[in-house]
């Protein structure tokens, strides 16, 4: 899994690549990873109605906003099948990499029923 990170001056900076050369970067891997059998799913996260949600004193505490301790958000992500090493070149293509961090994680086995 690619997890793109971001933060306003990501954003910024995105925008002044030009946001049609960031969209054509994905429309790339998009293409690239569905003719090749590799993708599985991608998608961009919105920050709207976004919250965090954690147990404190056996309840729930809920907080506006995608913000844990980190200085950026999950800003969108893309699942494929492929090789740790494959994913790394992929994710070194997005703009995004330039700005903030993109991290190559690996699924964990499903659960059994």
């Amino acid at each position: 899994m690619l997890l793109i990170y971001g933060n306003d001056q990501t954003w910024k900076a995105l925008e002044a690549e030009g946001m049609e050369t960031v969209y054509d970067v994905h429309r790339a891997v998009l293409a690239e990873t569905r003719a090749s059998g590799e993708f599985v799913a991608a998608d961009g996260l919105t920050l709207d109605n976004a919250r965090v949600v954690q147990i404190r004193n056996d309840a729930p505490a809920v907080t506006d906003g995608p913000f844990t301790e980190a200085k950026e958000v999950l800003a969108g992500y893309y699942l494929l099948d492929c090789t740790l090493e494959r994913a790394t070149e992929l994710a070194g293509r997005l703009v995004e990499a330039k700005y903030s961090p993109i991290e190559v994680r690996a699924l964990t086995q499903p659960f059994e029923e």
